[in-house]
């Protein structure tokens, strides 16, 4: 659900206060105009419109792909580019936003968010549901409102915290900020007062992206990893990392979630044991559509390539060892098998399940990402500016002729994730063998899962006997896995090396091909820029500031 600048929370209090949408079920009465009344109705033996309330409820998560004036948030960081000539995204990626220019504003939706919740939590009671029901619903409304406050507080720092208040025209609406320790400790008490009421896994296919026990503890795992990151703080407080490493080993703890055999299949998947928490929608072919290579359109196929993974990226992964691409093999002192002339030859087969590149399967022949060729033809035409596009969530469709509806529910918790969490925690907790070992352990499953050799010893590539050459390789794993899920932005965000990763120049390949033969040649894409330190937040917009003068402006802007 997108909300116009005007659709201010305030506004939103005054104008939509009791407007409610829904679209799981038929309605005889479009939701949008019924009444509270009718909502929350002490006849309604079956709750249907109350359910329909709080279904509506889960439209505010985030939804991840082409979030952002359809393009990856992705894309403004080091591992993407837009493809388009212009676009929101690069008022991130150059350092333009401003107060009077908000890029990725989600304080209006997510404070409508917190607003329903709490209208439900107030009304719920009235309608003649069965108790345990109830119990769930209200167990659900609340982690729906801590998971709104968490998306405020990771782009604002602290923001005012309602409690269970409803606002109304006679509330005042001058509501200061509480601190970031607030919030953060609001979040996760929320978290471990619901955890127990919620349902467990596994649920019914009906129920299928309902939050359960497992979303609650993931998203009180991922708060505490936030403030306990250098961002957040400063003082590097030991105990901060050891809360967050006991959080994501909660999640473990309840051994039912477990990674997926394949890593593509993962996200293919309505129901996997991988996924904590997905934003459900339809099927449909939109993601394939927007991100495939733009040589592959027909009357029956449209391709924009909206997406153009940078050449850092694909730097970034190791080879099928696991190890650093480092020199070309033909030097006679590389052993990782790393062949300049044949670049994605013997690598992590994520590369090759993240991008597109050039001479890879798709839709019947190989990609042309080579100058002059189908998927790089030059002119005015929309395409990569980098020599890739994006494969990450699309279905093995080398064999295919035409697109197909398919599952495409944005994730908003996995387990690798809470591995990756658990590993970093950990490791920061203390500087101990111990330590590194229980985090190499993590990193270990994720790479085995990924496909990669294990080597001698089996530490699949990752040599790291210091506690800081364990950050670096556990940083890498969280780049690596979770590209284009929404994580690079913030992780180096909450780590304050943005400053420097988002201030450097993103790279692509120019490929020419002479009869059979491809020569490949880094090239400069542009320039990204980080204003440090005020762009480690978000501003407030101004007319946010007008509307609650109470609301104080965040450093620098």
């Amino acid at each position: 659900m997108n909300f116009k600048r005007s659709y201010k929370f305030y506004a939103m209090l005054l104008i939509m206060g009791i407007a409610q949408t829904g679209c799981i079920k038929n309605e005889t009465v479009p939701l949008d105009i019924k009444t509270e009344d009718l909502i929350y109705d002490k006849m309604d033996i079956n709750g249907y419109y109350a359910d329909q309330a709080l279904t509506n409820l889960y439209t505010f998560l985030p939804k991840g792909f082409n979030r952002v004036d359809n393009s990856y948030l992705d894309a403004a960081t080091d591992d993407a580019v837009n493809s388009q000539l212009s676009g929101n995204i690069d008022i991130l990626a150059k350092g333009l936003q401003s107060p009077t220019q908000v890029v990725d504003d989600a304080f209006a939706s997510n404070y409508t968010g917190i607003y329903r919740a709490n209208q439900f939590l107030s009304k719920i009671d009235v309608v003649p549901i069965t108790n345990s029901v109830k119990t769930f619903d209200k167990a659900e409304a609340r982690f729906l409102r801590a998971m709104f406050y968490f998306e405020l507080v990771k782009r604002y720092g602290g923001v005012p915290l309602l409690g269970d208040q409803v606002l109304n025209l006679n509330s005042n609406l001058k509501i200061a900020r509480n601190s970031y320790a607030d919030c953060v400790n609001y979040i996760v008490s929320e978290c471990d007062a619901i955890s127990g009421q919620l349902r467990t896994e596994p649920i019914t296919t009906t129920l299928l992206g309902h939050a359960t026990q497992g979303c609650a503890l993931a998203l009180k795992a991922r708060t505490l990893l936030y403030a306990a990151s250098p961002q957040n703080n400063p003082g590097n407080d030991a105990a901060k990392w050891t809360s967050a490493a006991n959080a994501a080993k909660a999640v473990i703890d309840l051994n039912y979630y477990a990674l997926n055999a394949s890593f593509v299949s993962a996200f293919l998947n309505r129901a996997d044991k991988e996924v904590i928490l997905g934003f459900q929608q339809a099927k449909n072919q939109t993601l394939e559509t927007a991100q495939a290579p733009v040589g592959y359109t027909n009357d029956l196929i449209t391709s924009r390539g909206q997406t153009s993974p940078t050449q850092d990226l694909v730097d970034a992964f190791p080879t099928i060892k696991g190890l650093p691409i480092g020199t070309d093999i033909k030097s006679g002192t590389n052993t990782t098998g790393f062949d300049a002339a044949n670049p994605y030859a013997n690598r992590d087969p994520r590369m090759g399940a993240t991008v597109f590149y050039n001479g890879q399967q798709w839709l019947g022949r190989a990609v042309e990402t080579f100058e002059g060729g189908k998927d790089k033809p030059g002119g005015t035409l929309v395409q990569t500016k980098t020599g890739y596009y994006l494969r990450k969530f699309l279905p093995d469709l080398s064999a295919a002729s035409a697109y197909s509806t398919q599952d495409h529910n944005f994730i908003i918790f996995r387990y690798a994730e809470i591995l990756l969490d658990y590993a970093e925690a950990i490791n920061e907790a203390a500087d101990a063998a111990s330590n590194r070992s229980t985090a190499l352990a993590q990193l270990v499953l994720i790479r085995k899962r990924a496909g990669l050799t294990a080597g001698t010893p089996a530490n699949y590539g990752i040599t790291a006997t210091t506690q800081s050459q364990m950050r670096d390789a556990i940083r890498l794993e969280r780049r690596l896995e979770l590209a284009f899920e929404e994580h690079r932005f913030w992780d180096e965000r909450r780590w304050n090396t943005a400053g420097t990763d988002f201030n450097k120049t993103r790279h692509g390949i120019t490929i020419t091909k002479t009869g059979t033969t491809y020569n490949y040649q880094t090239k400069n894409v542009d320039n990204m820029v980080f204003i440090a330190p005020k762009m480690y937040l978000y501003p407030f917009a101004f007319s946010d500031l007008q509307s609650n003068t109470a609301l104080t402006q965040n450093p620098g802007w």
